[in-house]
């Protein structure tokens, strides 16, 4: 993909500029873990189609470097796949289907219908993280740490997966019939109607297990986007945002002092 290509350089380049300064200290490692997104309907814009999601969940994983400043503090820039979106289950608003009434006839707003609907987005993300750590005890291997700070998002692919079987009602409470049952069961992209930028704040609180120049950590965070998703109004206004659960490991590939 052409976003993977244009940051495939990112990493090893920074690895290589820090490695080479002096009492450079420098790790490289791996994380995956459990992504729990929704989506956040943004005030004025909100209407049936962006309200009413809850989290799903995603994978989340990526490859990281961190470079210590001091025994407190670090720099870690990280390239993560992270998957985003939301979910609906029960009676919702989706558009009517102009090809479905007469020619000339007035087409409601909103139609309503009980079914599962998901919204599936999935980002590479550039973290750029502050970090802070302390070892717990002076001989202790535990390393407790925090990091902060902002990302940069690309969108890669977006779908909206329904499935369900139901009849069409003109009303929210599901009242007024308006067609007899019909399939939900599809599968849309709906790349082309999502800005393919973001950017906001991501942060994680984690403990680390060192041994030698390796360590094992588990981390817990999140991530908020601040950018409106869609490229359009009629569907409203969301933003994107998760939390995180993770697993890890890192090797200290430069241990200059």
């Amino acid at each position: 993909m052409k976003y993977q290509s244009s940051f495939k350089w990112l990493l090893p380049a920074l690895l290589l500029f820090c490695c080479t300064q002096a009492n450079a200290q420098v790790d490289l490692g791996v994380r995956g873990g459990i992504s729990i997104p929704n989506l956040t309907a943004g005030g004025s814009e909100s209407n049936p189609l962006n309200t009413g999601y809850s989290s799903r969940q995603g994978p989340d994983f990526g490859i990281f470097g961190e470079y210590h400043l001091s025994k407190l503090f670090s720099i870690e820039a990280m390239i993560s796949y992270s998957s985003q979106g939301g979910k609906k289950n029960g009676l919702q608003a989706f558009p009517p289907d102009p090809t479905k009434f007469p020619p000339g006839a007035p087409l409601p707003t909103y139609l309503y219908a009980d079914f599962k609907s998901q919204a599936k987005l999935n980002y590479l993300m550039v973290p750029i993280l502050a970090k802070f750590g302390w070892n717990l005890g002076p001989t202790s291997p535990l390393r407790l740490y925090v990091d902060a700070g902002p990302f940069f998002g690309f969108l890669v692919g977006a779908k909206q997966v329904t499935s369900g079987n139901s009849a069409i009602f003109l009303d929210e409470a599901g009242t007024q019939p308006a067609a007899p049952p019909e399939s939900f069961d599809r599968t849309t992209d709906i790349k082309n109607q999502l800005n393919t930028f973001n950017f906001g704040v991501s942060g994680n609180v984690g403990l680390a297990y060192l041994f030698g120049r390796n360590q094992i950590f588990v981390e817990g965070g999140g991530n908020y986007g601040f950018l409106n998703i869609q490229k359009g109004t009629a569907n409203g206004k969301n933003n994107t945002g998760a939390g995180t659960v993770s697993l890890g490991y890192a090797y200290r590939i430069c241990n200059k002092k």
